[in-house]
């Protein structure tokens, strides 16, 4: 019995980790190209509200003062279920970073989506695409999005 109970602990650790973090990009050089979307499939089996938000990572090489990007889900069908873009103010009107640097790069946690409900079972694709004007985008060190519910 005790020997269930255990493993049934670890199922429960690993399923809730599991959908702790939905997605995760390094980015090679810290260069993020104009039509490299970063995606990954979610597997739904019933009904799910996501409370979503995103932790990125700059390095000083950052051009820009904000980060404008796009995020959509599609359907098992290659449909989008729903998309938004979002702007973000990363610097002060003095240029300063609004965040404090740690290993050489600025952390940021952005909201995305505060009650995400998929209510329909199926594969679904969350795709997250950066709309800044200069390409390669240069200084961007990591994307986590994560589920935070």
């Amino acid at each position: 019995m005790v020997i269930l109970a255990f493993c049934l602990s670890l199922m429960g650790c690993h399923q809730e980790t599991q959908n702790k973090e939905l997605l995760h990009r390094e980015f090679y050089n810290t260069i993020w190209e104009r039509f490299d979307y970063v995606r990954n499939d979610i597997e739904i089996t019933t009904s799910t509200t996501y409370d979503l938000s995103m932790q990125i990572s700059f390095t000083d090489d950052y051009p820009y003062e904000d980060f404008s990007m796009i995020f959509t889900v599609f359907d098992g069908n290659g449909n989008p279920y729903r998309s938004k873009g979002y702007k973000f103010k990363l610097k002060d009107s003095e240029g300063n970073w609004n965040a404090e640097k740690k290993d050489n790069s600025y952390t940021f946690n952005l909201p995305i989506n505060k009650s995400l409900t998929i209510s329909d079972p199926g594969k679904y694709q969350f795709t997250i695409e950066q709309k800044m004007p200069i390409t390669p985008l240069v200084g961007v060190k990591e994307l986590v999005l994560t589920n935070n519910n």
